[in-house]
């Protein structure tokens, strides 16, 4: 079955809606099926997500005043350090990884589900009770040491909610790295026949490097809340000083996984972004393996700058300069991504819907935070601006600005696939512009705080400080409120939204070329490839049903690269 007639077969009336699509109870079960888990990671991620912003909206409530007169000082410390754990655990990790990863691996790769369907569902019911667990500490007095728990503060900071918070992170940690094992069998043993690594779709390659990111560095992490854990409970010194232990110890293996984890967020999204452009700018994508080996490049040095958080940790200055030269390096992969975009969309018959502008969004807001990280990268400016709100800004920038617009651009994108139905693309538009405004109102205005030195994480602040936080917190508000029209536009459209027909964005790779929603087993007949996933240019509706494949190929100029 080539992909002409599979597109064609698609585009027929999607019976296998009543099948895959019209009992929602299965969503509130313990299902194998990898389309099932998928879509039950982004809501419940989802939720999760609105929660944080809720603790986000009291942090900046907080803020817009000098004085500490919305909270008390102990829960505006709890509020920060739970909404940072929840967007981190809870949100921006499980829902590209997780969500996108389990809905789209094996429809691009033309396997029939995952390759190891029980323990694709246990891990994702790892997520509910993790994330119940770590806001159920509210109760007890919830962590207030911050997402990065340092001891020796951890250690005498609310005993109950600390545990509890290290609990919570290990119990999402180990559902991390069970899909992390799932999504490598998957994509390097069920791919389709005559699918090679280098006709993958570039979406695969990113969660190869993420989930390889993942197995190496989580580990590192839970054993480091392991060690905390005994130093909480047990009176153990592994990283108390009191007792001869080392908190800098903890902070090494802390980063260890804690800036890889920066790329486990981000890598599933630019796999998302090279798939998403080049369908909306109907142009082949540019650059194929500098690509998908840039992803490569960038799970291997993950695991070599984690240090650089650690410049005023008493880290010698040679080691500073490895770290620092490592740190700057990293922006040469990402760069060839940045470009190779750009190069695609140039010149491209663009079509600006709601995915393309939050792909495009995407792209602009993680330049601005790319190029500040190189800024933190150098060792004096890093010292200048460490614990400002200069590091706030560029964090945001990075994980908001690049995660979250391309998490929603996927969502616009692959909603037609996952429900069968159509996302109004007025009230999309909508979303995005109350996003990028209230993003950009939000966090720009922090760089400009951080290099006058406040301090992050307080929450009384010199009054020098006002005008900015006032500005800061009204955009954290328009942020808050745009995600209403997403919600409504969301739940509208999955219940009463046009029909989609199984290749609406007329796109080449394999998760379209099945109904929308597709079948429990995804193909009707296994897919046969005869063509690159990003061969655009070519108009499927003059070509002649009767040529055989060889004919075709004779025809198309196949260049992925």
């Amino acid at each position: 079955m080539t992909q002409i007639q599979a597109t064609e077969s698609a585009n027929l009336d999607n019976s296998a809606e009543t099948k895959t699509g019209g009992d929602w109870r299965k969503y509130f079960g313990f299902s194998t099926d990898h389309k099932v888990i998928g879509i039950q990671y982004l809501v419940t991620t989802f939720i999760f997500y609105m929660i944080g912003g809720v603790l986000a909206s009291a942090v900046r409530t907080e803020l817009a005043t000098p004085d500490s007169d919305f909270v008390s000082r102990e829960l505006y410390n709890s509020l920060f350090t739970i909404h940072a754990t929840i967007m981190i655990f809870l949100w921006i990790v499980p829902a590209g990884t997780g969500g996108f990863g389990n809905y789209l691996i094996p429809l691009m790769v033309g396997a029939k589900d995952m390759a190891f369907p029980k323990l694709n569902a246990v891990a994702f019911w790892m997520i509910p009770p993790g994330g119940i667990l770590l806001l159920s500490s509210f109760f007890v007095g919830a962590a207030g040491s911050g997402w990065t728990s340092y001891p020796p503060l951890s250690l005498i900071n609310g005993q109950a909610g600390e545990l509890i918070w290290i609990l919570s992170v290990l119990l999402l940690g180990t559902s991390s790295i069970l899909g992390a094992v799932n999504f490598l069998v998957t994509i390097l043993k069920m791919r389709t026949p005559g699918m090679g690594l280098h006709q993958m779709p570039l979406f695969c390659w990113s969660m190869l490097a993420a989930s390889a990111l993942v197995l190496l560095s989580t580990p590192v992490l839970a054993g480091a809340l392991i060690l905390l854990s005994f130093d909480l409970v047990a009176g153990t010194a592994f990283f108390n000083p009191t007792g001869g232990g080392d908190p800098i110890v903890y902070q090494h293996m802390f980063w260890f996984y804690s800036h890889p984890a920066v790329y486990i967020m981000i890598l599933p999204v630019f796999g998302m972004i090279s798939d998403i452009l080049p369908v909306h700018a109907r142009k082949p994508i540019f650059g194929y393996r500098a690509i998908a080996y840039s992803s490569l490049a960038i799970s291997f040095l993950g695991l070599i700058v984690w240090a650089h958080h650690m410049f005023t940790s008493g880290t010698p200055a040679w080691l500073r300069m490895f770290f620092m030269i490592a740190t700057m390096i990293i922006a040469i992969p990402t760069g060839i991504k940045i470009f190779s975009w750009l190069a695609t969309i140039w010149g491209g018959k663009i079509d600006m819907n709601s995915a393309m502008l939050f792909g495009m969004g995407f792209v602009s807001m993680f330049v601005v935070g790319g190029l500040s990280g190189i800024m933190l990268a150098s060792v004096p400016v890093d010292i200048h601006v460490h614990d400002t709100y200069f590091v706030v800004a560029h964090l945001h920038y990075v994980l908001f600005g690049g995660s979250v617009f391309g998490l929603y651009a996927g969502l616009y994108h692959w909603f037609p696939k996952m429900t069968g139905r159509m996302m109004n693309e007025t009230w999309g538009r909508v979303h995005f512009v109350l996003t990028f405004i209230g993003f950009n109102l939000c966090f720009l205005p922090m760089h400009k705080l951080g290099l006058e030195g406040m301090p992050r994480r307080v929450a009384e602040y010199d009054p020098k400080f006002a005008g900015l936080n006032l500005m800061a917190t009204v955009g954290a508000y328009i942020l808050a409120v745009s995600t209403i029209p997403f919600v409504i536009n969301a739940v509208w459209s999955w219940i009463y939204g046009p029909k989609a027909s199984g290749n609406p964005w007329k796109a080449l790779t394999l998760e379209w070329m099945t109904t929308s929603p597709p079948p429990v087993e995804n193909f009707h007949e296994a897919p046969v490839l005869w063509s690159g996933p990003y061969d655009y240019g070519i108009d499927f509706e003059e070509v002649e049903e009767d040529k055989s494949v060889e004919e075709l190929l004779a025809e198309v100029k196949v260049d992925v690269g």
